[in-house]
């Protein structure tokens, strides 16, 4: 079975816009990977990112996350090994 991501994201705060964004980013990226990715609202300032029930993103901990972060810390869950191309690259810079 395909991973699932889900996206928890602060109603209060209005973060839908920007947990909306890095949904497509996802999508876009791990369109054959994935078999579903959610949004699930919350409130208290949350902004989580999910691969199967593992947070992989919190940004209590690390900040708002930049979608190449993202991609990477979620390809290295559902298709490790697989090149990510030039997000790749910008990371290390």
């Amino acid at each position: 079975m395909s991973p699932v991501v889900q996206i928890e994201y602060c109603t209060q705060c209005r973060w839908l816009p920007r947990a909306a964004w890095l949904a497509q980013e996802l999508l876009t990226t791990f369109e054959t990977e994935l078999t579903e990715l959610s949004l699930k609202p919350g409130t208290g300032g949350v902004f989580v990112v999910r691969v199967d029930d593992e947070v992989v993103w919190d940004r209590r901990a690390q900040g708002f996350p930049e979608p190449t972060a993202v991609k990477q810390a979620v390809r290295d869950r559902v298709a490790p090994g697989r090149s990510l191309g030039h997000s790749d690259r910008s990371a290390g810079e």
